[in-house]
This record gives C-alpha cells, sequence and structure tokens, in this order.
C-alpha cells in the first residue's frame, strides 16, 4: 500500500527516529526507499512515494538506502553496529585502500562528523586513530610473515613514508619493526616504555592474589603463565632501566604465532594498548578533576591477556570483595589449569564447562555464581561468544552480547571489557566508584547506577582510565 505526498507526519519529528518502524520514504529518482530518520538530502514531494513496508517498496522497484539501511532495521539489527563492523572488515582486508578519515566517511557514505561520531561511540578512538592502529596491526602480520623489506611492509599497510610508519609502529608497539621482525625465533624481546610510565600500580594489580599460581610478582619482575600454540610458557616481564624485557620461559624459539600473542599479552599486562596523552591534557585543564589527575600522571589501565581470564574474575568478582575473588579462582585454576612448572595457565572454557557448577558449589562458590561461571564458559566453548575477539567488534555490539548471557549484568559487562582493552567502559555499579563520585561531587547521597552513569558521560571516550583514576583516589582515601 503507498501514499502519495502529503502525508500527515512532521519531518524533523522524523528525522528524530519518531516514526521508524511506522512508515517507509520511497524515492523515485534514486531507486530507493529510507528510513524517516533518514539524513539524506531530502527529495522533491512529487518524487516520493510514502510505503507501509518493505514489500510495498520492493513491489515498486525499490531498494534498501545504503545510508540509514532500512533493511537491517526491520531485521532488528543496529544500522551503526553493521556501518562499523563492515566498515572494518574493509580495512582490514586492505588498510592501504584508506589513506585518511575522509576516505573512511566516502565509503561509509556519511559525514566526517557522523564518521566520528560512530567511530567514539564503536571503537572508543577517533577515526585517524582507528586507522593508524589497524595498518600497524596489518604490518605486525607482514613483518613476521614475510621477509619483505621493512620499508615495503609500512607502504603495503598504507603508511605514506618510511619515518612516519616507524613512529607510529614505535608508539603502538614499542618496538621498532626490525626488533619486532626479530622475535620470530628469539625468546627475549624489550618493550620500550614512553616517558613517565608508572610501573608502581601495574606491580600492584598483577599482584593482586599473591597466592595465585597463574600470576605473581617478585621485585620489580611480573610471572604470568599463558597457554601458546607451541604450549604452555610462562612470560616474565622486567621492568629495567631500558623498558621492560620479556623473557619466556618453556621454549627454546618463539613461532610467528607465539611470538605475536606474547607481545600482544605484554602489551596488555602492562597498559600498553591504550594511550592516556588525550584524557590528561583534556582533564588537566578541568577544575574538579585536575587534581586527580596531576596526581597520578602517566596512570594506565593494566588489562587481562586472555578474553576468558578477564571475564571469569568479572564473574566470580560479583557482589564479594577482591581477596575473596581471588580465592574462588585459585578453585578453578588449580582444578584445570595447565602446568608450567611451579605455575598453571588459566583453564580455558572447556576446561571450565567440564568442571561443572555442582563441583564448584562444593568449593564455596554460590550456586548461582557457579552456574553463571560455567554457563559462560559453555557460550564460549560451543561457539555463541567469541571472547577473544571481542576488542575487534563495536563496543556497543560488545556490551549488548555480553549482557545477553545469563548472570552477565551492566556491571560484570563493562569490567569485562575495561580489563579487555576497551578504552570507554565505566562500570556503572561499582560501589567504589559510586563512592569516589560522591565525594567528587560533594552530592548528598552516593549515586545509583544509573547516576554514576550520567556522571561518566563526561569522561568520554576515557571511561575506562577515568575509573581507574577514581579507583585510585578512594583507595587514597581509604
Amino acid at each position: 500500500m503507498t501514499t502519495p505526498e502529503p502525508f500527515s507526519w512532521d519531518r524533523a519529528a522524523a528525522r528524530s527516529g519518531k516514526f521508524n518502524g511506522k512508515f517507509l520514504i520511497g524515492v523515485l529518482t534514486t531507486g530507493i526507499y529510507c528510513l524517516p530518520s533518514c539524513t539524506a538530502r531530502q527529495p522533491k514531494p512529487g518524487n516520493v512515494r510514502i510505503v507501509r513496508t518493505e514489500d510495498d517498496a520492493k513491489a515498486l522497484g525499490l531498494r534498501a538506502c545504503k545510508r540509514c539501511r532500512p533493511d537491517l532495521f526491520y531485521r532488528g539489527e543496529d544500522e551503526d553496529v553493521s556501518l562499523f563492523e563492515g566498515l572494518a572488515v574493509r580495512v582490514r582486508v586492505a588498510p592501504q585502500e584508506f589513506p585518511d578519515a575522509p576516505s573512511l566517511a566516502k565509503t561509509a557514505g556519511v559525514s566526517l562528523t557522523k564518521l566520528g561520531d560512530l567511530f567514539r561511540a564503536h571503537a572508543h578512538l577517533a577515526p585517524a586513530a582507528w586507522l593508524r592502529r589497524e595498518r600497524v596491526r596489518a604490518a605486525s602480520r607482514h613483518l613476521l610473515q614475510t621477509n619483505d623489506r621493512v620499508v615495503e611492509v609500512g607502504y603495503a599497510a598504507g603508511f605514506e613514508s618510511e619515518s612516519v610508519f616507524h613512529r607510529q609502529f614505535l608508539t603502538l608497539t614499542r618496538m621498532t619493526p626490525g626488533a619486532y621482525r626479530a622475535m620470530n625465533g628469539a625468546s627475549v624481546f624489550l618493550l620500550q616504555l614512553p616517558g613517565g610510565y608508572r610501573q608502581q600500580e601495574i606491580l600492584a594489580y598483577h599482584a593482586r592474589d599473591p597466592e595465585s599460581p597463574t600470576e605473581r610478582v617478585e621485585g620489580h619482575r611480573i610471572f604470568k603463565a599463558l597457554r601458546t600454540p607451541q604450549g604452555p610458557v610462562a612470560l616474565e616481564l622486567s621492568f629495567e632501566n631500558e623498558g621492560a624485557w620479556a623473557k619466556v620461559h618453556g621454549i627454546d624459539k618463539m613461532n610467528q604465532e607465539t611470538a605475536s600473542l606474547l607481545h600482544n599479552s605484554a602489551l596488555r599486562m602492562l597498559g600498553l594498548n591504550n594511550e592516556v596523552t588525550a584524557f590528561e591534557t583534556r582533564m588537566g585543564k578541568h577544575q574538579r578533576f585536575a587534581s586527580l589527575i596531576v596526581k597520578r600522571r602517566g596512570l594506565r589501565v593494566p588489562t587481562i591477556p586472555t578474553g576468558f581470564d578477564g571475564l571469569c574474575w568479572a564473574v566470580i568478582g560479583q557482589q564479594v570483595n577482591v581477596k575473596f575473588a581471588g580465592a574462588l579462582r585459585r578453585e578453578i585454576l588449580n582444578l584445570a589449569g595447565e602446568k608450567i612448572g611451579d605455575m598453571r595457565t588459566h583453564p580455558t572454557p572447556e576446561k571450565v564447562a567440564d568442571v561443572g557448577a555442582a563441583r564448584l558449589a562444593k568449593l564455596r562458590y554460590s550456586r548461582a555464581k557457579a552456574e553463571y561461571l560455567v554457563g559462560t564458559a559453555k557460550e564460549i566453548a560451543e561457539g555463541r561468544l567469541d571472547i577473544e575477539g571481542l576488542p575487534d567488534m563495536s563496543a556497543i555490539a560488545a556490551e549488548k552480547k555480553l549482557m545477553s548471557i545469563r548472570g552477565i549484568g551492566k556491571w560484570t559487562a563493562r569490567y569485562t571489557m575495561l580489563r579487555g582493552g576497551f578504552a570507554d567502559a565505566a562500570p556503572a555499579g561499582d560501589s567504589a566508584l559510586a563512592t569516589v563520585l560522591q565525594r567528587v561531587h560533594k552530592l548528598d547521597e552516593r549515586p545509583d547506577a544509573e547516576h554514576v552513569e550520567t556522571l561518566m558521560q563526561e569522561f568520554t571516550p576515557h571511561r575506562s582510565l577515568a575509573t581507574m583514576h577514581l579507583w585510585a583516589s578512594y583507595r587514597d582515601a581509604a
């Protein structure tokens, strides 16, 4: 059924999304149909047909608009998630075809302003910064997998010059391209730390459970047991004057896959997978928060090398203190972790699923927590949740996917994302976060989760790092 213009609807209200799902706008001259909220240029009234359903639009020979994606809307999919993830796939296949943010905008069919909003929401990065990261990732794979000259690797990934390639590669990987390539066949590598790097909080985080068989801290050294394609290893990270030395125990020489995995693990453990400068510059000018930032300039978010390890910490840590959470976690580490020397790797989802909720319930786990943990492990083991690929997804889609699993609410999802490397994840509902926000804002009452969510908005897109600063302030006050 079609209805020619004029039709009783307000264009401003339509642009706000009020009429999405009620009717579609068909444009005869372009041959497309759009959602009423579509931001494309307004067609002449004589070229417009109002249709009630997609079938009506298709009967007129119209196809779905590639900008507002009414086809995705009617399938219940988020058009912005699909736009971002589709664009990400194209860039990862051929990064050299996207020299800058305008080229991304052109491919996506959106304005630069819309592109910026899209990437801040879904990647927690500005488009240009995200593009640099993807180029470096492509170059990293190329360096380990080929013998091509370094300069050729840089050009193939889309860098405009050798000097820019070296500078940006070092900034994001903390190694030169040549040193990165040399990891293949080695058992040690050096990460160059940025100026003002703070190691004390990193060491304290990895020492949070002194009895853990999976990680430990000895002086200025961190040890972490990890599974690799070559078997279990113990990764040792040692802070020295020239940087952080990484030494691999358990194998003589790393192959390409192991080198890539352990380099990424080291970056995550040392909080080097996200930048801090933009946040510190912005917050340093903020009257209310400047004093919080200046005390801890250089503070970073230490993240967990594997997504499943981080998700287990989050589920186990629900409604309990860190000490008891560590004790519960040790139960699954000792039951199902793989031995490497006197340490154990974190168990796989399959191993945790095999342990079963009934057995965990006999080991100080509540029945609900045991079921949530085992159920989550099964979601991953059976392929319904790609926990290790989560950071490459849209952040909005990642949070939604996590929260679709029984036992995972907003706090658990956000904490998993924060420890998984997402830069803009604030665990609303966190007691310590609410307490320090009450003090900072001089509130009469401690804010609830919804109010915390509102208060944390001013830190976007750096809410993970802001959370670290606020938590540190809470610990200092305690």
